[in-house]
């Protein structure tokens, strides 16, 4: 990390806050983050993340690249390669006033209803048998903040900032991952970025396997022109009956949407229903068309093994004897 940072001292200050992130604290705010760090007030580590001269993107390059070394070699020791997931989500963190980059009345995940706040997309890598991190980060800054040029001014930020949505920020952040060496086994979404286009093509281009959720009145094209929504699509994939006859054919059926061709512009890709259930095949409640729908694209080459689960064990009749 020496290398981006322009300074030893900021250098120095990142390890103490890194430190006292990863310390265990109760509450992280400037003063308890001091107490840790042996500083008398929070005044270094406010210079560190507002003034001080160090290149974030090479210091993520190196936590990233550092994670995901970390979480390979875990999978390796294992004897489990696992599957390799890119998780694509944002976060949501509450700030009061309006002078913070970003910050304005909105949904936040975090508080569970509209508040005052900031919004990041975040990209987690995720490895089977492994663990999970975060590699990747954008801020996402409302557009009427960069059309104020003074308030844009105000906050610091740069003059020559261009407003991104979030499905765009994933964009960004996903050809920066994959430009560093990172592969991925499918990334996967909910429906801020299913309704991207611009990120489902960015993925199908580059042959990227992915599963983002979309909304149920997601418009498809199937291959024979029909246009029908998300939701008319998967009643079609309701259950044909009861055992294995119909089990294969709620099997075929999904299996027959995901190998669908891959999407272009006036077309769209396949579209699997959501389940609420962990066991859709076997549980009748869970019927297809229940929960939200997901566009898919499977991964080029032969199908990879799908998970088992480990089959229930049903009581014994002792267990079951009244007293």
């Amino acid at each position: 990390m020496r290398p981006c940072f322009a300074r030893p001292e900021p250098w120095l200050q990142a390890g103490k806050y890194l430190c006292a992130l990863a310390g265990g604290l109760a509450r992280r705010n400037g003063w308890t983050i001091a107490e840790h760090a042996g500083d008398r007030a929070p005044d270094k580590t406010q210079r560190l993340l507002s003034r001080a001269v160090w290149d974030t993107d090479a210091a993520m390059g190196t936590v990233r690249r550092f994670a995901v070394a970390g979480l390979a070699g875990a999978a390796r020791r294992g004897g489990r390669r696992g599957t390799v997931i890119g998780a694509l989500d944002e976060t949501g963190q509450e700030k009061a006033g309006t002078a913070t980059a970003g910050v304005q009345r909105q949904y936040l995940s975090c508080a569970g209803k509209v508040a005052n706040g900031i919004n990041t997309v975040h990209l987690a890598y995720v490895r089977e048998h492994a663990g999970h991190a975060l590699i990747g980060a954008r801020q996402w800054i409302p557009g009427a903040q960069i059309a104020d040029p003074a308030r844009s001014f105000a906050m610091g930020l740069p003059p020559d900032l261009e407003f991104r949505t979030k499905g765009q920020l994933a964009i960004d952040i996903t050809a920066e991952v994959l430009a560093d060496g990172v592969c991925f086994d499918f990334f996967c979404g909910d429906e801020v970025y299913g309704s991207c286009t611009q990120l489902r093509e960015f993925l199908e281009d580059r042959g990227q396997a992915y599963v983002l959720r979309v909304p149920r009145n997601f418009r498809l094209t199937l291959p024979g022109g029909q246009r029908l929504t998300c939701a008319d699509a998967a009643s079609q994939l309701a259950p044909a009956g009861h055992g294995e006859r119909g089990r294969a054919a709620r099997l075929q059926g999904r299996t027959t949407a995901a190998a669908a061709p891959r999407s272009r512009r006036g077309t769209t890709g396949p579209a699997l229903p959501r389940h609420r259930t962990a066991d859709p095949v076997r549980r009748r409640s869970s019927a297809p068309g229940t929960g939200r729908p997901c566009r898919c694209r499977p991964p080029a080459g032969p199908t990879p093994p799908r998970a088992r689960s480990r089959p229930r064990r049903r009581p014994g009749r002792a267990a079951c004897r009244p007293g």
